[in-house]
């Protein structure tokens, strides 16, 4: 019984070094990111998983899921020799992701496992209930427009003003012209008629 547990012991040591059976050194899990079991207050953009051995460039999925079962990943998985990185889609719901991942190797036997992260999602501002009454985005808007409108016919009420003072002045620059001028003639004709006298 010995010697056949023996044989059996060569027999996978020698199918191991000639490559029909796995290597010790199996493809496994190194790193993941998140971390798994994390607690994460910012929303990751995307998630990572990196393996032991170099991935296939082709094949591999990561797929996650949102407490609800929901896939929140949006399906851009790259490879980058040992990591495989997908995006995730904006995350708002609080509580448990699981990450699903199989990831294939030219050497090894395809690495599949799951892992779940937390997320606390920052509270919701609530958004005011809707009325008839304009939001403040609408006011500034519309209040520009009416104090453009009244700037225009103040600045057009002023120059209608300062047209009639204009005139107003005009007509009294030359009244009053016209009354020196008079006065003029009137006290030269005295002077005339005095020096006619004289003579």
């Amino acid at each position: 019984m010995r010697v056949r547990m023996g044989i059996a012991a060569i027999a996978v040591v020698a199918l191991s070094q000639l490559g029909f059976m796995p290597s010790a050194l199996a493809n496994s899990l190194v790193s993941t990111s998140p971390a798994v079991g994390s607690v994460l207050s910012v929303a990751p953009n995307a998630v990572s998983v990196t393996a032991a051995i170099s991935l296939l460039p082709d094949g591999n999925s990561i797929s996650v899921t949102d407490p609800a079962g929901k896939q929140v990943d949006d399906g851009s998985l790259t490879i980058s020799d040992t990591t495989a990185v997908i995006g995730i889609k904006p995350l708002t719901v609080s509580g448990i992701y699981t990450v699903s991942y199989t990831l294939l190797s030219a050497t090894d036997a395809p690495l599949t496992g799951s892992f779940t992260f937390l997320f606390n999602a920052p509270p919701t501002i609530s958004s005011p209930s809707t009325s008839a009454a304009p939001t403040p985005i609408q006011t500034l808007v519309a209040k520009p427009a009416a104090s453009n409108s009244s700037a225009n016919l103040f600045v057009i009420i002023l120059l209608v003003v300062a047209t009639l003072i204009g005139l107003f002045l005009l007509w009294y620059a030359r009244l009053v012209w016209k009354d020196s001028k008079k006065s003029r003639k009137a006290k030269a004709a005295p002077t005339r008629v005095a020096k006619r006298s004289s003579k």
